[in-house]
């Protein structure tokens, strides 16, 4: 079984080597810049259930799972869901975080479920690409909608939505990206703390305020239209937080009824004013690059921008350097 599992592996890495090669030079890079892509499916179809909703909702967020992993907390209750938003070209950094932080074998007695996420591409190739990947791993959820930058809501709130649906009785969920490497010994053991009672209604990560910017030019630009406010909310950067897993369900069922915007981080930071939630600030969550050093590295949770073979040889030198003092 383990030598028909390796060689299922190998043969993905070469496939997805491959088939990137010759997607970078016979096709041009694909984009979507427009906003989401509704389908007319209702809300209530069987694989959605979270109650009676007493207003029509404004964002049904009616897509269908076309890769799902919806038996991954029946054996036992993670005390950590990991979602990890992710693209289609991005195998390697999935592979660098499976065989580093986000490896669900790394604490033994802690159960932790990793789950990458991503809309569907407009290439079949990456689209099947990505559907082998997972009959592997058993670790990629997908949704009907179009993956792109200014899709990044969806893919939090089917993140969400998953948790809800699948996972409820989970303790805490982590929301990061896949160039981010995590310090799991100071999450796990310094924020979460396994041994003391779970908290609920809880939210935490690197706490931004600040408001909505109106230069087209900007990757953050905001439009008058779609946001009047000249203020957004307290907001936790979508590079990494932290949330209780009752909080799941709460911004999903709110983010129905909120009118949807593109900036991730901010229209969750819209879910919880609604909700009466207040982030946490958390200095461990670092939300730039940050040059490696054992010691620094040592007391942060989140750091940005951190590339496949940096993650590897981060995790690699730290794990052999524990007995170290700074």
């Amino acid at each position: 079984m383990a030598s028909k599992v390796s060689c299922l592996y190998v043969l993905t890495v070469v496939c997805w080597a491959s088939a990137l090669w010759y997607l970078s030079i016979t096709r041009p890079t694909s984009s979507y810049t427009g906003h989401r892509q509704v389908s007319s499916i209702s809300i209530a179809r069987k694989n959605v259930s979270f109650g009676n909703i007493r207003t029509r909702p404004i964002n049904p967020h009616s897509f269908d799972f076309l890769i799902n992993e919806p038996n991954k907390c029946e054996k036992s209750v993670p005390f950590l869901v990991i979602l990890i938003s992710t693209t289609h070209k991005e195998f390697d950094a999935r592979q660098a975080i499976r065989e580093t932080w986000g490896d669900e074998n790394n604490f033994k007695g802690i159960k932790i479920a990793t789950l990458f996420l991503l809309g569907k591409n407009a290439d079949p190739v990456l689209n099947q690409m990505v559907e082998q990947e997972s009959q592997i791993f058993h670790d990629i959820i997908v949704e009907d909608f179009i993956d792109s930058y200014h899709n990044l809501t969806l893919k939090t709130l089917m993140g969400m939505r998953w948790v809800a649906t699948f996972c409820s009785k989970a303790k805490y969920v982590m929301k990061t990206d896949s160039d981010i490497f995590v310090n799991m010994d100071n999450l796990i053991y310094k924020l979460l703390k396994p041994n003391t009672k779970p908290r609920r209604r809880y939210f935490t990560g690197y706490v931004i305020n600040g408001g909505p910017i109106r230069d087209v030019r900007s990757k953050w630009y905001m439009p008058r239209d779609l946001y009047p406010d000249s203020n957004y909310p307290p907001f936790c950067s979508g590079t990494g937080y932290i949330f209780s897993a009752d909080v799941a369900e709460l911004i999903y069922k709110t983010s129905l009824h909120t009118r949807l915007l593109h900036l991730e981080d901010v229209y969750v930071g819209l879910c919880l004013r609604k909700l009466g939630i207040h982030p946490f600030q958390n200095s461990g969550f670092n939300h730039w690059k940050m040059a490696y050093s054992l010691c620094r590295y040592r007391r942060v949770i989140t750091v940005h921008q951190i590339t496949p073979e940096e993650m590897h040889r981060i995790w690699n030198d730290m794990s052999s350097k524990k007995h170290l003092r700074c």
